[in-house]
């Protein structure tokens, strides 16, 4: 008994416990923490995959999306900032973000 209430605060905890907010590549590292590299990116992903990392950085702290491919991509059900300026992305997630994007732009990836 004493074993089951163990396992299950154990549970419990983790369940509880909150969730990072980097997406985290091998490659390239994690979104809030590693600084990626322009050359990096136009190498490895396609144009699909950018799109997926950039807008990812936005989705974790909670952007509301307004395109179809956004919202069909991310969804629209934990969204609570309608501005990307006010998400609260620390300067490596702006880097990262904007790094993405040129990545983007030079590969002629759609918008």
């Amino acid at each position: 008994m004493l074993l089951s209430r163990l396992f299950l605060a154990l549970t419990l905890s983790i369940v509880a416990a909150p969730i990072a907010k980097a997406d985290c590549y091998d490659v390239f590292g994690c979104t809030a923490q590693n600084a990626f590299r322009l050359n990096d990116l136009l190498d490895g992903p396609n144009c699909e995959f950018l799109y997926v990392m950039r807008n990812g950085i936005y989705a974790e702290h909670g952007y509301c999306f307004r395109t179809p491919r956004a919202i069909s991509t991310f969804g629209a059900d934990h969204c609570h900032v309608a501005d990307v300026g006010q998400l609260g992305l620390n300067r490596l997630e702006q880097a990262n973000a904007a790094t993405i994007l040129h990545a983007e732009h030079i590969k002629g990836c759609p918008e």
